[in-house]
């Protein structure tokens, strides 16, 4: 049986709830095998939920120091969640996680995830209504995330459903075109995509990112996936992990990925 592993994860350094330390050995007392840090790099144009440029510094600092501490109980890596739009990470992480987090409108760059109220807003204000439209422009920016930002995973890939289910948005056939045009841009790199439990353990979705329709694509283009928790409360550490297997098995994977530190490892599911 592989070990526990999760490599999403955010401390009270950026918008997460605890320190490191305690995450670590809420870890060890979960059983976890190895977990990787990931705190939300700087972006210049938001710091209401990245880390500053003196917390990255601090960030890097204590999560070296605790893999020293802990190193005789678990594997502790060091990575960072890099925006789509603030590219740079300012270390040498061990891995970085790609994501989207924003749309830019007009040189204004919106976040799709802040709340459905912003999210309300963006679709109304700035894309006439149209959930499609802006679905276009997402993935656009995501369909062009490796050319951006040098990420070994890519991060909740369809991120900007996670207020469909509370604003009863659907997958129309126009939404799944341009999310499967963005997934054929990034397959060749063959970098896994992220099936990430975010949103259902903060209680915005009942299931992962992807959804299914897309991890189905994904597998059928020879995708590679890896599962994580995007955990931000040690609580959740490990939360509905067995879920997203069992979803990745439904979509025709038979293998997942995890990190070490000496690169990807492949297990069965």
């Amino acid at each position: 049986m592989i070990m526990k592993t999760d490599y999403h994860i955010h401390t009270s350094l950026c918008d997460g709830k605890d320190l490191p330390e305690d995450i670590v050995k809420t870890a060890i007392e979960k059983g976890f095998g190895i977990i990787g840090f990931s705190g939300h790099g700087y972006t210049a144009f938001d710091n209401s939920y990245c880390m500053s440029l003196k917390d990255e510094a601090e960030y890097f600092n204590t999560i070296t120091a605790l893999k020293n501490k802990y190193k005789d109980k678990i594997k502790i890596l060091c990575g960072i969640e890099q925006d789509y739009f603030e590219p740079k990470p300012m270390n040498n992480y061990d891995y970085v996680i790609g994501s989207v987090h924003y749309v830019k409108v007009d040189g204004e760059y919106i976040p799709i995830d802040e709340s459905k109220e912003v999210f309300k807003a963006l679709i109304s204000d700035n894309f006439g209504g149209d959930f499609e439209a802006l679905a276009k422009v997402y993935f656009e920016s995501v369909g062009n995330l490796l050319n951006e930002v040098e990420a070994d995973i890519i991060g909740h890939f369809d991120l900007i459903t996670k207020f469909n289910e509370v604003l009863n948005i659907c997958e129309t056939e126009k939404y799944l075109n341009y999310a499967f045009s963005a997934v054929q841009k990034l397959i060749p790199a063959q970098k896994p995509f992220e099936i990430n439990v975010g949103a259902m353990t903060r209680g915005y979705k009942k299931s992962p990112y992807p959804s299914e329709k897309i991890l189905k694509e994904i597998n059928r283009l020879g995708g590679k996936i890896i599962i994580t928790g995007d955990c931000h409360n040690k609580e959740w550490l490990g939360a509905y992990f067995e879920q997203a297997k069992e979803l990745a098995k439904k979509c025709g994977f038979k293998t997942a990925l995890y990190l070490t530190e000496n690169g990807f490892e492949e297990y069965c599911l």
